[in-house]
């Protein structure tokens, strides 16, 4: 009888909960755009920048994490992570200008870095077997939606007895709490002997030589530009932008009556949606093209973007595009790590990810800081909205001539 090796491990579980809290958090900074801006009479492009800035920072961090995992090991590269992480939240508390705001938040994106997707899935796609890869970096990537459902809302929650620099140090304190899951993080790193003697610079110029390379590197803009825009501005887009909530209505009769409230359950929802449309990207990723499914994922995107704000905005809309979106959320994640894991192997799946994570997080930058930035000169977000649909439609189109055949490894040196 075939023995089967399980989906559901001890890594797994670890990074799951480690990637959960850590977008818990990373997710909520949305919800504290207008509390910090009128608390200190900054500008919309303030705080925006701040967060801009922590997604460029998360960037730059994302691939020296991942060279520092495979240098010193994963668990030293989390628990850097972890630290610096908390840091940064701790000191964005005693932030009173602009300036200071924002030199913290290079500590808060170095520290999702080194908690998030770039060093976890490379740790759980060598722990899982070929079988089992995809949709093990699938529920991974899910339990960062896990924790986008209740981070906007739990921050929201305690806003409403906390002031912001109390919630940011609850959130420290939850990012250290995750360095308990650190034993059950035991990897194994499976790799061919060319992969094993392979050395990480000639794997960065195969890979700097491979067009897909560059194809999956500029496609993955977009994702970041979108997310990021919609983490920081939705529920500030949702307060100012959508139409009153019907008081005798549905939303109404579960606790939301105000637009305010409206724009962090519209982040949870996206969250929410999008556990089941990762996982469904997982099992598809293993059965059908990847780079098929990436195209088809911002096309969609594209299409609920575009319809969205041609609309009038009201609260119905607000949760079909909430759940919709959502669908599409993070199901790239799984396929685009995915797709270097198999191009180019798991030996430097870390470092290799991270590099095209930079990608996607100068589109975060250019997302968040531009939304603010348009916002200030038009007092509006549909400018900025119509950016983020251009891009979308540059994603789809610049997956579909990628080559997901097999890399070969470089020969050795004489």
């Amino acid at each position: 009888m075939e023995h089967r090796a399980p989906l559901v491990t001890p890594v797994l579980v670890a990074g799951c909960i480690i990637i959960m809290i850590s977008f818990a958090v990373r997710a909520s900074f949305g919800v504290f755009q207008i509390p910090i801006a009128e608390e200190y009479g900054w500008g919309r492009a303030d705080f925006s920048l701040a967060i801009a800035i922590q997604n460029l920072a998360w960037g730059i961090g994302q691939p020296i994490f991942g060279a520092l995992a495979e240098k010193i090991g994963d668990r030293k590269a989390i628990i850097l992570g972890a630290l610096t992480y908390a840091a940064g939240l701790l000191l964005s508390t005693g932030a009173t200008t602009p300036f200071t705001m924002q030199a913290y938040e290079v500590l808060v994106g170095f520290g999702v870095a080194g908690t998030g997707f770039g060093v976890i899935l490379a740790v759980v796609g060598r722990a899982a077997s070929d079988d089992n890869r995809s949709m093990a970096l699938a529920i991974a990537t899910a339990a960062g939606s896990a924790g986008q459902v209740f981070g906007a809302p739990v921050a929201e929650w305690l806003l409403g007895f906390l002031s912001w620099q109390g919630v940011f140090a609850v959130f420290a304190g939850a990012v250290l709490a995750t360095l308990l899951c650190l034993p059950m993080m035991r990897s194994p790193a499976p790799a061919t002997k060319a992969q094993l003697e392979e050395g990480l610079g000639q794997v960065l110029l195969r890979a700097g030589r491979d067009p897909s390379f560059t194809l999956i590197f500029l496609g993955f803009f977009s994702c970041g530009y979108q997310l990021a825009f919609i983490t920081a501005h939705f529920p500030a887009m949702v307060t100012e932008m959508c139409g009153a909530i019907d008081p005798s209505g549905t939303l109404a009769s579960l606790g939301v009556t105000s637009t305010s409230a409206l724009g962090a359950v519209a982040i949870s929802l996206i969250g929410l949606a999008n556990i089941a449309g990762t996982l469904a990207a997982g099992w598809a990723g293993k059965r059908y093209s990847r780079k098929y499914l990436l195209a088809g994922i911002y096309a969609g995107r594209t299409l609920i973007a575009a319809g969205f704000i041609a609309l009038p905005i009201t609260p119905g809309s607000v949760i079909v595009f909430s759940v919709a979106m959502g669908a599409l959320w993070l199901a790239t994640v799984p396929l685009t790590s995915g797709l270097v894991a198999h191009i180019w192997g798991l030996r430097y799946m870390g470092t290799l990810y991270g590099i095209v994570f930079f990608s996607h997080q100068l589109g975060s930058f250019l997302g968040v800081w531009l939304g603010g930035r348009l916002y200030d000169i038009y007092g509006s977000y549909t400018a900025v909205w119509w950016v983020g649909v251009a891009v979308g439609a540059f994603s789809a189109l610049v997956h579909l001539p990628i080559r997901e055949d097999r890399t070969p490894a470089a020969p050795l040196p004489a």
